[in-house]
């Protein structure tokens, strides 16, 4: 999962980064490079706060690089932990209502969801199978 981000050269010599996916994502460098390290920090913090919130995140918008934005890649965890959790949104599912069909407590629930987790493969599993879903991994060329 890659996110597009805007790269725009500030009056103050250093380079702004926005994203039209996610608007709370803003932030700087004094170049190119640490612009989009600081990109890929801050939208792993945006990402983080969805998650924590149960709240649905945007995926990224159609962008193959071809406008010239560059693309920022999170983690495939991240990826699949965003995917699980609009899955749950869109199902109705909320926090109780999973750790009840996954026999979880809240804690475990909230772990799971949480971009500093190392979540193993089979937790992820077991919240799809929950809502009726298959997890799924393609591969694809990098960029």
């Amino acid at each position: 999962m890659q996110y597009p981000v805007t790269l725009t050269p500030d009056d103050n010599d250093t380079v702004l980064v926005t994203s039209d996916d996610l608007p709370e994502v803003t932030t700087f460098g004094a170049g190119r490079d640490e612009a989009l390290q600081h990109a890929a920090d801050a939208i792993l913090e945006a990402l983080g706060g969805r998650l924590a919130r149960w709240q649905a995140t945007p995926l990224p918008g159609l962008d193959d690089g071809a406008n010239d934005r560059p693309l920022v890649r999170i983690p495939l965890l991240v990826g699949a932990k965003v995917a699980l959790m609009n899955a749950c949104i869109a199902a109705n599912v909320n926090r109780a209502e999973l750790g009840r069909r996954l026999n979880w407590h809240r804690e475990q629930v909230d772990r799971v969801f949480r971009v500093s987790h190392g979540t193993q493969v089979d937790q992820l599993e077991a919240v799809a199978d929950a809502l009726g879903m298959d997890l799924s991994i393609s591969m694809t060329r990098a960029a």
